[in-house]
């Protein structure tokens, strides 16, 4: 036996609200549907400026520089080992010269600077002298022997030391603004959180 039920009286026509101003709806076509009238095109709503932002288009990997992130160890290693063999090679092409090692130097300070990661920053202007001091190994003028090597070594750091407070300047000055613009950066992206 089948029973029906009946519509509950919550879904009925309620008198505490007011009655749709909308027009009554178009003749209904023989089969009983409604038959729509085509719509008016009107002015259509433009998307919210966040939304309709473009994606940015990825740059050609030709263009696209390295931008490795290195730790504060790693960091030591890199400027150490380059400057290691940039003495090498200073001492092959250039006839052990200080002053193409010094100039040499700067954009390895650079490099070194703009590669450590945000968290070990403030290790860039401390590894960088003493990569200078390693790569002076093979450039620094010795008699032969340990402590003529060491008195080459200590003659060399001596005058270059321009080379040397310049380059280790560089990489302060780096790091000190890529620290200030990753505390902006925090600030403005807790100001835009909204508060719990």
């Amino acid at each position: 036996m089948e029973q029906y039920r009946t519509r509950p009286a919550q879904y009925g026509p309620r008198h505490d609200r007011p009655r749709s101003s909308l027009p009554p709806q178009a003749g209904r076509g023989a089969g009983g549907g409604a038959v729509r009238a085509p719509r008016q095109p009107g002015p259509q709503r433009s998307r919210p400026a966040a939304v309709r932002r473009p994606a940015p288009a990825p740059a050609p990997a030709a263009a696209r520089m390295p931008n490795p992130r290195l730790t504060g160890l790693g960091s030591g290693l890199f400027c150490a080992l380059v400057m290691f063999l940039i003495g090498g090679l200073c001492q092959v092409l250039f006839g052990a010269s200080l002053t193409a090692y010094g100039v040499l130097f700067l954009p390895v300070c650079v490099l070194t600077a703009v590669w450590v990661r945000r968290g070990d920053l403030m290790t860039a202007p401390v590894v960088v002298p003493i990569a200078f001091a390693v790569g002076l190994l093979p450039v620094a003028d010795g008699d032969g022997g340990t402590g003529g090597k060491l008195m080459g070594l200590v003659t060399a750091l001596a005058t270059q030391a321009g080379w040397l407070y310049g380059g280790t300047l560089v990489a302060g000055l780096i790091v000190i603004t890529r620290r200030i613009r990753l505390v902006h950066r925090r600030r403005a992206s807790a100001g835009a959180r909204p508060p719990v």
